[in-house]
């Protein structure tokens, strides 16, 4: 395959139970974290069959309105997946290294969310809110707007100034999956030149467990067992997700650094061939992977970790593998299988581009974290068919590194991506990394925010992995000009971390002449280099909620 036939995943962020982005949820993956809280909070049902588990996020009530532009009145419409993805794509474009304001690509939103909680619980029904008043009229217009699905890419696209096409993706849990491979598919038809893809789910706004319903689907104990002999059923979260993508040949011809390449996928339904509507079809499964591995000529053998749909649920686990060993019958193993959802729940609409952000990772670094919870298969799980081995601990991975993700929707959609390795670089311009001269320019939204995201430059210089050069040219051409600017001179890592950490703590500002051109007009020097991932903005949430009616 050639470089215009592949697809460059150059970046990716996440907000997740337990990680406010993709290093620390990482992190969390390779310790065996489990993120499920399963304690009752105030004001939580109890009492028989009530379980309080659930993947919660952090101040889901929180929203940097200012930031994005919104009226604390109008924020407080917004439905939180959106303010949600919102975050991710921001900070996705961020490790991309891609200012909007000053690429001349053309990017494109590929997004999906799931149903409107926050509007039926929160908004319908409130007495500030009724429609039929002529004053409320536009607020009610406004809590529509900020609920709806089909309005999350376009608000994406309004919000960070894309112009490509802005496309609502729909199919339940595969929902982000599914829209990878659109924009995946909407960069090789030359429709855009970046994608954003990805979602966002708050499965619940009060954040507090479930009720236990005779034959459902959700774990009796609350924990998440993807494969596992004591699985019985699944657990939620609220989470989001989103990867920046490229064609290959334009990642690598702009200095693009490439997480790793997305080979091949493909989406389709399961159709009729199933016993009923929710429940998955073997055949439909099988056909995804099959036709996924078609696409690129790879045969089932040549992918050695599976990141697989795995809720838990002992029936959907038992199909998903069924499907697998009609795949692979023939093809040697052991394949490694694994699923995010063990750590997090069951993510819903961003619950596929989590599993391909996991993905990744365990391709770039040649490690793949166990599966929490994992002891030993259910026996309806049959993994020796399947030539696969779920490992409960992280393990290094050997041999050639592809890996498959899968997404399996309620409804049918079945969406599988094939993962590879970024091709090596050429070798870098050593002198690049030569101590010299050089303007580190930071931006925010507030006085407060520019310290915040001086001290977490000043941390990842003190790491001792950068390059000087290549952060001044991240931060010259892939970070937005906000209101507040200041920089700082310096001739080496040393000198940037002491002067970072002085503006941090409210020291006096440079006053050489690129300083006070930053300052004044957001002119930076761009000094030769390579992109490079530098920490995110620093949101300043504050809260703007409507409290749910009572």
């Amino acid at each position: 395959m050639s470089d215009d036939d592949r697809i460059a995943v150059v970046g990716l962020a996440c907000r997740v139970p337990g990680a406010d982005d993709a290093p620390t949820l990482w992190r969390n993956l390779l310790a065996g974290f489990d993120a499920v809280r399963r304690t009752a909070g105030e004001g939580v049902p109890v009492g028989p069959g009530w379980v309080p588990a659930f993947g919660r996020l952090d101040d889901l009530e929180g929203f940097d309105a200012d930031l994005f532009g919104y009226p604390a009145e109008a924020a407080a419409l917004l439905d939180p997946q959106h303010r949600l993805f919102l975050e991710v794509a921001w900070h996705a474009l961020e490790d991309a290294g891609i200012d909007p304001d000053r690429d001349p690509a053309q990017t494109g939103v590929f997004a999906g969310c799931g149903p409107n909680r926050y509007l039926h619980h929160h908004l319908l029904g409130n007495p500030a809110l009724a429609p039929g008043a002529d004053a409320l009229a536009e607020d009610w217009d406004d809590a529509l707007t900020g609920s709806g699905c089909d309005y999350l890419p376009t608000r994406t696209a309004f919000a960070l100034g894309l112009s490509g096409p802005a496309v609502a993706v729909q199919t339940a849990c595969s929902t982000s999956l599914v829209a990878v491979c659109q924009a995946g598919q909407s960069l090789l038809d030359y429709r855009c030149d970046v994608a954003i893809a990805g979602g966002a789910a708050v499965v619940s706004t009060r954040q507090a467990g479930y009720r236990l319903r005779p034959g459902g689907l959700l774990a009796t104990d609350g924990v998440c067992r993807p494969y596992d002999a004591a699985a019985t059923g699944q657990v939620f979260g609220n989470g989001a997700g989103a990867v920046v993508l490229k064609r290959l040949a334009d990642a690598r011809a702009d200095g693009d650094h490439v997480h790793a390449v997305l080979a091949g996928w493909a989406v389709n339904n399961d159709g009729a061939d199933r016993p009923g509507f929710t429940v998955p079809g073997v055949s439909g499964q099988a056909a995804v992977m099959a036709e996924a591995l078609a696409s690129v000529g790879w045969d089932a053998a040549d992918v050695g970790y599976l990141e697989g749909h795995g809720t838990g649920t002992p029936v959907g686990d038992a199909i998903e593998v069924d499907a697998l060993a009609r795949v692979r019958r023939g093809a040697p193993g052991p394949l490694l299988l694994g699923s995010v959802k063990g750590n997090l729940g069951n993510l819903d609409a961003a619950a596929g581009v989590i599993s391909l952000i996991k993905a990744v990772y365990a391709v770039r670094t040649g490690q793949v974290p166990g599966t929490a919870h994992f002891t030993g298969a259910h026996g309806d799980v049959d993994l020796a068919a399947a030539h696969a081995e779920v490992s409960a601990s992280t393990r290094p991975w050997t041999g050639e590194r592809r890996a498959g993700v899968s997404s399996f929707g309620l409804g049918g959609t079945n969406a599988h991506v094939l993962v590879e390795p970024a091709p090596a670089s050429p070798e870098p311009d050593r002198a690049a990394d030569a101590p010299g001269p050089a303007v580190l320019g930071v931006s925010a939204g507030s006085p407060a925010a520019l310290r915040e995201l001086a001290r977490r430059l000043a941390a990842r210089l003190a790491e001792g992995d950068l390059a000087v050069a290549d952060v001044a040219h991240t931060l010259a051409v892939g970070r937005r000009r906000l209101a507040y600017r200041d920089a700082v001179g310096c001739a080496d890592a040393g000198e940037a971390v002491r002067r970072l950490t002085a503006l941090a703590s409210g020291g006096p500002a440079a006053e050489d002449d690129a300083a006070r051109s930053w300052r004044a007009a957001g002119d930076l020097p761009v000094t030769p280099g390579r992109r490079v991932q530098l920490p995110g903005y620093p949101f300043r949430r504050t809260r703007h909620w409507i409290e749910a009616r009572r």
